[in-house]
C-alpha cells in the first residue's frame, strides 16, 4: 500500500532476485567442436599393437613349422617313409633306372613291430656288411643331417642312399632254397615257387642258377623281381651265406607306390610258397566239408529243442 514502508522493501527485494544471473543454456543449433577421435575409438590398433599382432603371427607360424617337422621325424622314424627306387633290379614291380625319375614308395614300418617279413613280402633294408659295396656312402654321419639329405632325395634334391636296398623275401629262417628246376623255378624246401611277378627280359631266359643254400635262423633270402638284372642274395658277397639279410636290417614293408601318379597303386606281397608248399586241394576243402556236414544236425536238434519247450510251455 502507499505510504507502507515494508512493501517497498519486500518490492525491491523481488525485484533483485529477478535480476540475479543465471547460467544460460546453449543456443538451439549450437555445437562445442568435437575432439580428434581416438584409435581405439576408431577401432584401429595403435602402433605398438599393431607390432605386438605381427610378432604373435610370426610366434605361431614358428611353433607349427616346428610341430610339423617334429611330427615329420617321428612319423618317418617309427611309422612310414617314404623311398626313392633308384634301379632297374624289381622291375616291373617297381620302376627305377639310372637318370631317370623312379617310382616313389611308402614303407611300412609297423607291420614289422609284430611279425617277421614273410615270403613274397617286397621289403626295404640296409645292406648287410657282408654284401658288396656301391660306392663309398653318400650319407653324413650326423644322424639329422642325413635324415635330411633321405627327406631331399624324395623330391629329387639329394641323391638316395646307396646304402637302402629293395628286395623281395623269398625264404626265411630254416628254409633250403636253390635254383633251378627244368622249369626254370625257384626251389624252397625242394618245392617250386609259384612267382608270377617275374620280369622277363626275354621269352626263354633262364635264371643264374646256385647250389641249395640253407638259410640261417633271423636271417632272409631275397630276390629282385627283375631276375637277371637283380644283385641279390644270389651274387653278393659271391652268394651263399654272404647273401643273408639279417631280419633286423629290414627297415619296412613296401605298400604302395604314391609317385608319379600314373604308376598310383598297391604293391602286391603274393607268397611263391602258397601254392608249391601248402595242402593238397582236397585237403584244403576238408574243414568246409566239414563245417556243412555238422551243419545239418546242429539245425536239426536245435528245431527239436524248441518243440519240446514250446510243449512244456502250453
Amino acid at each position: 500500500m502507499p505510504g507502507d514502508r515494508r512493501g517497498a522493501e519486500d518490492l525491491d527485494v523481488v525485484e533483485t532476485d529477478s535480476t540475479r544471473e543465471t547460467p544460460q543454456s546453449p543456443e538451439v543449433g549450437h555445437t562445442e567442436p568435437a575432439s580428434d577421435p581416438t584409435p581405439e575409438e576408431l577401432g584401429k590398433p595403435d602402433e605398438p599393437e599393431k607390432q605386438s599382432k605381427k610378432r604373435g603371427f610370426f610366434a605361431e607360424l614358428g611353433i607349427l613349422l616346428g610341430v610339423a617337422l617334429a611330427l615329420t621325424i617321428v612319423i618317418q622314424l617309427f611309422i612310414a617313409r617314404v623311398f626313392l627306387i633308384p634301379s632297374e633290379s624289381m622291375e616291373a614291380t617297381l620302376h627305377g633306372c639310372d637318370g631317370c625319375y623312379g617310382d616313389r614308395v611308402l614303407v611300412d614300418k609297423v607291420v614289422y613291430y609284430f611279425r617277421d617279413p614273410e615270403p613274397g613280402d617286397v621289403v626295404v633294408f640296409k645292406r648287410p656288411d657282408t654284401w658288396n659295396s656301391d660306392g663309398p656312402a653318400n650319407r653324413s654321419d650326423n644322424a639329422l643331417f642325413a635324415w635330411a639329405q633321405d627327406f631331399a632325395s624324395q623330391f629329387g634334391l639329394a641323391e638316395p642312399s646307396n646304402e637302402d636296398l629293395v628286395k623281395r623275401v623269398i625264404a626265411v629262417g630254416g628254409q633250403t632254397v636253390q635254383c633251378c628246376d627244368d622249369q626254370q623255378r625257384v626251389l624252397v624246401d625242394g618245392k617250386p615257387l609259384d612267382e608270377p611277378y617275374i620280369h622277363h627280359l626275354t621269352e626263354n631266359d633262364e635264371q643264374r642258377p646256385f647250389a641249395p643254400v640253407t638259410v640261417a635262423p633271423g636271417m632272409l633270402w631275397v630276390m629282385g623281381d627283375n631276375r637277371n638284372a637283380s644283385g641279390d642274395s644270389r651274387i653278393q658277397g659271391g652268394g651263399g651265406v654272404n647273401g643273408f639279410v639279417p631280419v633286423d636290417n629290414v627297415i619296412g614293408k613296401v605298400r604302395t607306390i604314391i609317385l608319379p601318379p600314373s604308376r598310383w597303386q598297391g604293391v602286391g606281397d603274393h607268397n611263391p610258397q602258397a601254392q608249391s608248399l601248402s595242402a593238397p586241394a582236397w585237403q584244403v576243402g576238408i574243414p568246409a566239408g566239414a563245417g556243412l556236414a555238422a551243419a545239418f544236425p546242429t539245425v536239426w536238434l536245435g528245431r527239436r529243442l524248441r518243440r519240446k519247450l514250446a510243449g512244456r510251455g502250453r
